[in-house]
């Protein structure tokens, strides 16, 4: 049984070392493969990956969904993990992952096709985000090639599974002490949190524009009542106010975010008449 990472990256140095770190272990003696799918960084991403052992590609940019579909396609292992660059395994599911590929659960995943659900531990300002619809973030990221597919969206993209295939959920039948978690360090600065979400915000805008066939009118309800039903929502409704005051400015930018989102999108309906 051989593992693929595949991971897609650009200006990554900062993240990049840390979650290679973390899936060594699985790939190491050739027990699998990395796969980095780059898009031109000036940095020493390429470099770190290389140190790595992985197998580097650099390529244009597609878009988000493209580019990862891109990294899969030259998976050669029997299973493919995907990974974000500012992700990494925590102990829990580093140690499931031994087991089901090489260990005593072998077998019982050795005609596996399903894909299995993570959860996901998201890190805001140097947080655990526990609350709030952040916990556990379930994803599914590991899969067999020909099985999945991440859809085609601009931003949010998620993997699909082929026709049949259902998702797995190890969590409540392995009890490794450590959760079966991807750790992910999202936004270790409020800078970056910003950057991300009006980057973020454009590319919904985008989405919400075709979808209406181009016509995106001004809406108060869109722009305005939507991101506070959305700040209630999580911050009390969903109990985000339990995660102090990271909590607080998390739920209150992702609200702004809603409203950029609106925002752009009538004003990118509005340069297209």
């Amino acid at each position: 049984m051989t593992l693929s990472v595949v991971i897609i990256t650009h200006n990554e140095e900062a993240n990049l070392a840390r979650t290679l770190e973390s899936v060594k272990a699985l790939v190491s003696d050739g027990k699998g493969e990395i796969v980095v799918v780059d898009s031109g960084s000036t940095d020493r991403t390429v470099e770190i990956a290389k140190s790595f052992g992985a197998n580097v590609f650099v390529e244009e940019w597609k878009g988000y969904s493209a580019q990862k579909n891109s990294a899969i396609d030259k998976a050669t292992g029997d299973w493919i993990l995907s990974l974000d660059a500012d992700e990494e395994l925590s102990e829990g599911m580093r140690e499931f992952m031994l087991l089901i590929l090489f260990g005593s659960r072998y077998e019982e995943f050795a005609n596996f096709r399903d894909g299995v659900l993570f959860g996901r531990r998201n890190y805001f300002l140097g947080r655990w985000v526990r609350h709030g619809g952040f916990y556990p973030d379930t994803k599914i990221r590991l899969f067999r090639p020909g099985t999945a597919r991440f859809e085609d969206r601009l931003v949010h993209e998620d993997i699909q599974l082929a026709a049949g295939l259902q998702k797995y959920d190890p969590q409540p039948t392995y009890n490794m002490g450590d959760p079966i978690d991807i750790i992910h360090h999202s936004y270790p600065t409020l800078s970056d949190y910003i950057e991300h979400m009006n980057r973020y915000s454009s590319l919904g805008a985008e989405m919400v524009v075709a979808k209406g066939d181009g016509k995106v009118r001004f809406s108060v309800v869109n722009i305005v009542l939507r991101p506070l039903a959305t700040f209630v929502y999580n911050y009390f409704l969903r109990l985000g106010f339990l995660d102090g005051l990271e909590g607080l400015l998390l739920h209150l930018y992702h609200a702004v975010y809603v409203s950029w989102k609106y925002a752009k999108a009538w004003e990118l309906s509005r340069k297209q008449q």
